[in-house]
């Protein structure tokens, strides 16, 4: 980075979730305010610097006055498609524009570059910034909370939050029906919101990918109940569960060639009535997760995460990510981080308390 004042880049990749613009004005207060820098928010991700000029705004602390640490979703708009080292053209042929964003990036005068995204986004900007000698520093977010190094990703407590009020919903209406309640939640291949919510929101039934399930165990489980006089079950299910036979359930494919998952709920539903003659509903969360108001642990971690983000690179870091671990703020390697997803561990605490309440979360591959 030159000496004087610095101008550094800052952009949202991937899905949105809430939390993205309280990080966002984390980094532009400490930039601004704390460095005497200037941040340039370069909008739609990686997709804005394809244009010409690029498609940027310089961002200032007074634009961050009231309701954007309150709202969801991100002032820059971002990007889940288009990979720049195989950008799709509509007669089906890729091509790698990655110079055309580093060209972009040049254009701006940058001097570095804060990109806030899960592991696909920063594994691409990780590949971006090392091809064109950007200093890079990831913020990790996502609702699926399965990058790797973190306790904690920005949008997975707002996302946990919607999932277990829409089984405090759902409850009622059940008992009141005698039904067997079935919500799909999101999760792409991880099932941390379903296990989280699940505990938290009270259900009898877990099925997430990481662990095998038998749907005479889901009968089981609910025929117990009936046998206890409970007149109700609540079944969470993440959406990348796969059938029994092991075939994805999908409504098809982006245009990256990635599943689109959606489906299983009503698979599972459909089983479940016909292993145990209970009336069942179903409900997809699907994208309800990803907005509304920021919960309050959202909006913290945001802010601690801009801030050290800032404090990296004003210290020539580069190439890191920041991380919560220990009830503390860390940074480690972007190279330990990303194409290693995280998911939730068969042995770990939340499967171990799923089961010590006796809630059926798949089967046990010990």
């Amino acid at each position: 980075m030159h000496k004087g004042k610095k101008r550094i880049g800052l952009l949202t990749s991937g899905g949105d979730c809430a939390g993205l613009n309280a990080a966002i004005r984390a980094v532009v207060h400490r930039a601004v305010e704390g460095q005497g820098w200037q941040v340039v928010g370069l909008h739609k991700g990686t997709a804005g610097l394809l244009s010409r000029p690029p498609e940027a705004e310089t961002l200032t602390p007074h634009r961050f006055e009231g309701m954007l640490l309150r709202m969801a979703g991100t002032i820059l708009g971002t990007t889940n498609k288009g990979d720049p080292f195989a950008f799709p053209y509509p007669d089906g042929t890729v091509r790698d524009r990655s110079d055309e964003i580093i060209e972009g990036f040049r254009a701006l005068e940058l001097d570095g570059l804060i990109g806030i995204g899960g592991d696909g986004s920063l594994s691409i900007l990780r590949r971006l910034a090392q091809q064109g000698g950007i200093p890079l520093i990831g913020i990790p977010k996502t609702i699926d909370n399965d990058v790797v190094g973190t306790e904690v990703a920005i949008g997975h407590a707002t996302a946990l939050w919607v999932a277990t009020d829409a089984l405090d919903r759902l409850q009622p209406t059940a008992a009141s029906h005698d039904r067997v309640m079935v919500l799909e939640v999101m999760g792409r291949d991880a099932g941390h919101i379903a296990l989280s919510a699940g505990i938290s929101g009270g259900a009898d039934v877990i099925i997430i990918p990481e662990l095998p399930y038998r749907i005479e165990g889901i009968a089981g489980k609910i025929n117990a109940l009936r046998a206890e006089d409970r007149n109700f079950a609540l079944v969470v299910v993440a959406e990348a569960v796969r059938r029994e036979d092991g075939t994805p359930v999908v409504q098809g494919h982006s245009d990256s060639g990635q599943a689109l998952y959606g489906g299983v709920g009503h698979y599972i539903g459909r089983r479940i009535a016909e292993t145990t003659g209970a009336e069942v509903r179903v409900t997809v969360l699907g994208h309800v997760q990803r907005g509304g108001t920021p919960t309050p642990r959202d909006r913290l971690m945001a802010s601690i995460f801009g801030v050290h983000a800032v404090d990296l690179l004003a210290a020539g870091q580069s190439d890191r990510m920041v991380a919560w671990s220990g009830r503390n703020v860390v940074d480690l390697p972007l190279a330990e981080v990303v194409d290693r997803p995280h998911r939730v561990d068969p042995q770990g605490a939340l499967v171990h308390t799923a089961r010590g309440l006796g809630i059926y979360v798949g089967e046990d591959p010990s």
